[in-house]
C-alpha cells in the first residue's frame, strides 16, 4: 500500500493549452479520493498523469516515498480500471483476470489461486469459464476490477468505470466498488463527472474546474460549506437555487426580488462576515430541500410566495418547479454544460413533502429553512462565512 502525493502539478500541451494549474493533493493509504467536475475540467488528465500516460509539465508526483514523474507506467505499481472495461473478447473471465500475471510469468498455480480469490471477492466464481460477451455490463465491470485486484497494486486508478451502466446498476455497483476498495485497503483515485456518485463513494471529494482544484473535503463539508458558488451549485441534486439579493438593516433582513426574509441570530453567529455585507448586493443560495410548504406556524419572515410551474411526483417527494420575481444567478458548467454566467427570471426548485396537494399554476407559500441559507460575494463568487 502507498500514498499518492501531487505537489504543484501542471500540464501544458504543445499548443499552449494549460490543462492543469498548480494542483496539490494527498491521497492517504486506504483512502478513496474522488475527482469530480464538469467535462474538460482536467480530472482525467490528472489521473492519466498519475498513471504515467501523460507527461507532467511541472510539479512533483510521488507514489509512496518514490518520485515517479519519469517512471514508466508499468513500473509505478498501479492498476487502472477504464470506462470501456478493455476486456479481451476471445479470453475467458479467468484468463482476462489473470492475464497480467501470465505476462509476469507467474506459475499456473499462483495465477489460479489469485484469480479464484479475486473472483470470490467479486462474486464471479461461477462465471470464470464464460467469455465477456456472455456477461452483463455489471459483470464485465467486475472482471475489469478483478484484473486490477490480482496485481495487488499499491494504488488503484479508476476512470469513470460505471458510466456505461444503466442507472439502476450504477447504484448497485457504486456500493460494490466501495465495499471492495475498503476490503483491500488500497489508496484509490476515482474520476467521475457525476456529483452524486462522488458524494456517495468518496472519503473525500476534490472539485475541479478549468484545471484548478477549487475545494477538497469530506462530502458533507462540501455540501454544508461550499467554498464558492460554483461548488455550491455543483454539489447537490437538484442544484442549489441561486438568486441576486441584498442585505440591509444591519444584515438582519434579506431582500430577494420584492420579498423580504428575516435572518435568525444563529445565522449571524455561524457566518459573522455577513454583517459587513449589510447594504450590499450578494448572492443567496437556497437548496431545494430547504424549501417546503409553509404551515400556519411558519414565521412570516421565512416565507417565499411563488407560483408552481411544474410538479414532478416521485413517490417519496414532490419536485415543485416555481417562479417568482427574484433574479436567478446561473453558474457556468454547474450541472449543465450549456449554461453561461447569466441572470434571468426567478425560477427555482423545491423538494416538497408528497402529502401536500399542489398542481401546476398553484400559488404557494414556501417555508424557508433560514438556518441553512448559503451566501456568496456577488463579485468574486466566494462563500461568506
Amino acid at each position: 500500500m502507498a500514498t499518492i502525493s501531487l505537489s504543484d502539478i501542471n500540464k501544458v500541451y504543445p499548443n499552449g493549452f494549460h490543462a492543469v494549474h498548480d494542483l496539490s493533493l494527498e491521497i492517504q493509504e486506504g483512502e478513496f479520493m474522488v475527482l469530480v467536475g464538469p467535462s474538460g475540467c482536467g480530472k482525467t488528465t490528472v489521473l492519466r498523469m498519475v498513471a504515467g500516460l501523460e507527461d507532467i509539465t511541472a510539479g512533483e508526483l510521488r507514489i509512496g516515498d518514490r518520485i515517479v514523474n519519469d517512471v514508466e507506467p508499468k513500473d509505478r505499481d498501479i492498476a487502472m480500471v477504464f470506462q470501456n472495461y478493455a476486456l479481451y473478447p476471445h479470453m475467458t473471465v479467468a484468463d482476462n483476470i489473470g492475464f497480467a500475471l501470465k505476462l509476469r510469468k507467474q506459475s499456473k498455480d499462483e495465477i489460479r489461486r489469485k484469480v479464484e480469490e479475486a473472483a470470490e471477492i467479486l462474486g464471479l466464481t461461477e462465471w470464470l469459464d464464460r467469455k465477456p460477451k456472455q456477461l452483463s455490463g455489471g459483470q464485465r465491470q467486475r472482471v475489469a476490477m478483478g484484473r486490477a485486484i490480482v496485481r495487488e497494486p499499491a494504488v488503484f486508478l479508476m476512470d469513470e468505470p460505471l458510466s456505461n451502466l444503466d442507472a439502476k446498476l450504477r447504484v448497485k455497483m457504486r456500493a460494490e466498488v466501495r465495499r471492495i476498495q475498503e476490503r483491500l485497503g488500497v489508496a484509490t483515485m476515482y474520476v467521475t463527472h457525476d456529483q452524486i456518485e462522488a458524494m456517495t463513494m468518496g472519503d473525500r471529494v476534490a472539485v475541479l474546474k478549468d484545471g484548478r482544484l477549487l475545494q477538497c473535503d469530506i462530502p458533507q463539508n462540501l455540501y454544508d460549506y461550499p467554498i464558492n458558488q460554483f461548488v455550491g451549485a455543483f454539489i447537490g441534486s437538484p442544484a442549489m437555487n441561486l438568486y441576486q439579493a441584498e442585505l440591509f438593516d444591519g444584515g438582519r433582513l434579506l431582500k430577494i426580488g420584492s420579498q423580504t426574509l428575516e435572518l435568525p441570530e444563529v445565522l449571524h453567529l455561524r457566518k459573522p462576515a455577513l454583517m459587513s455585507y449589510s447594504g450590499k448586493a450578494i448572492t443567496v443560495g437556497i437548496r431545494p430541500e430547504s424549501l417546503n410548504a409553509a404551515s400556519v406556524s411558519t414565521p412570516s419572515g421565512a416565507v417565499l410566495f411563488v407560483q408552481a410551474t411544474l410538479v414532478e411526483a416521485l413517490g417519496s417527494e414532490l419536485m415543485v418547479h416555481f417562479s417568482f420575481d427574484g433574479t436567478v444567478v446561473k453558474i457556468e458548467n454547474a450541472q449543465d454544460e450549456e449554461q453561461e454566467i447569466l441572470t434571468g427570471g426567478g425560477e427555482g426548485v423545491a423538494r416538497i413533502d408528497p402529502s401536500v396537494s399542489v398542481k401546476t399554476g398553484d400559488r404557494l407559500r414556501l417555508g424557508v429553512d433560514m438556518e441553512h441559507l448559503h451566501f456568496f460575494d456577488q463579485r468574486t463568487g466566494d462563500g461568506i462565512y
